[in-house]
């Protein structure tokens, strides 16, 4: 039998974030150019079986859990086609979804229904205005509109993902903060990370997490939290006192996690890629349509995985977008 997957750090690796398109119907600030990016060819991107055979070929080896991303994985037809098809191996215990949320009230419930376990949603301001100028459209996305139809339909725990931009929306942190008291929902604030062509953003847009926790206090005590029932994700949660939902805060800039990473990337054009941030992938679409075993790619890939990224030093691996691998 195949001995579990381990890079060459020992750190087990059991979790898979599947980009399944690199196109989006937002263009955020620390996400994507305004003008977008030269859009994959259809026919080097994985259909839904081949993903499905990925994933086959990799649960006996101790694969565990799933997230899909995008880009924005609900503008690629049919999606639920693909949970259905993930839900049916056997030793998958979770599979989550990150979207942007716009089309969460269509789509909630026929996800669910597919096997979806639960969301991940992006939200970058409560304020209809803001909302559209952040993500350079405007589609009438109401965050809070989508976080409850994802609870109707019985996606738990729903995560609430906000990018802190400083001078941008870092005035609506109480806000966010508040919706833990009216909801059981999770609130993640994360760092920004400027990455590739975004460089509009920059270092004086970051806003420190300790920042973040130390402006949320003033709505009352604030106590650590062991969050989520269920999660993959590298945040430290906290709680207001009576609040239903918790606050997290995911440091990749004050505080990273390298050391338990436990994740690898497949890109929607068959690439494995075992750092966000770093520049080693490994190509495994050829293989699959030549019907030849990933395993030995995997192991390899795993050997050669970073012990930690270079965002630091503002390195980025080539990553010209963060929509490019679903962050």
């Amino acid at each position: 039998m195949s001995t579990a997957l381990k890079d060459q750090f020992g750190r087990s690796i059991e979790y898979l974030r599947i980009s399944v398109t690199d196109r989006c119907n937002f263009r955020c600030l620390y996400c994507m150019p305004a003008e977008g990016l030269p859009w994959l060819p259809k026919a080097e991107i994985l259909s839904y079986e081949e993903i499905g055979g990925v994933v086959r070929q990799l649960a006996p080896l101790g694969l565990r859990r799933l997230r899909i991303t995008g880009g924005e994985p609900t503008i690629r037809p049919n999606l639920e086609e693909l949970v259905r098809l993930l839900r049916a191996v056997p030793e998958i215990e979770d599979i989550a979804l990150s979207t942007n949320g716009a089309r969460l009230p269509e789509l909630a419930h026929r996800l669910r229904d597919a096997g979806l376990d639960r969301i991940n949603m992006s939200a970058d301001s409560l304020r209809p205005d803001r909302i559209a100028k952040i993500a350079r459209r405007n589609l009438g996305f109401d965050p809070a509109t989508s976080a409850l139809a994802a609870e109707r339909a019985g996606l738990a725990p729903i995560k609430i993902n906000v990018v802190v931009m400083r001078s941008i929306n870092d005035d609506e942190i109480e806000d966010f903060a508040r919706l833990t008291l009216d909801h059981p929902w999770h609130v993640r604030f994360i760092e920004l990370m400027p990455v590739g062509e975004m460089s509009g953003l920059t270092w004086e847009h970051i806003v420190p997490s300790d920042e973040v926790l130390s402006r949320i206090a003033s709505l009352g005590a604030l106590a650590k939290d062991g969050g989520p029932p269920r999660g993959n994700g590298p945040a430290e949660y906290y709680r207001l006192a009576g609040a239903p939902g918790t606050i997290g805060v995911i440091t990749p800039m004050t505080h990273t996690y390298c050391a338990s990473c436990n994740r690898v990337r497949l890109t929607a054009d068959g690439r494995l890629r075992t750092c966000l941030f770093g520049d080693h992938e490994v190509l495994l679409r050829d293989a699959l349509r030549q019907h030849e075993p990933l395993e030995p790619l995997f192991r390899q890939a795993l050997a050669d995985k970073p012990k930690e990224h270079a965002l630091l030093q503002m390195k980025v691996g080539g990553l010209r977008a963060l929509s490019q691998v679903g962050g």
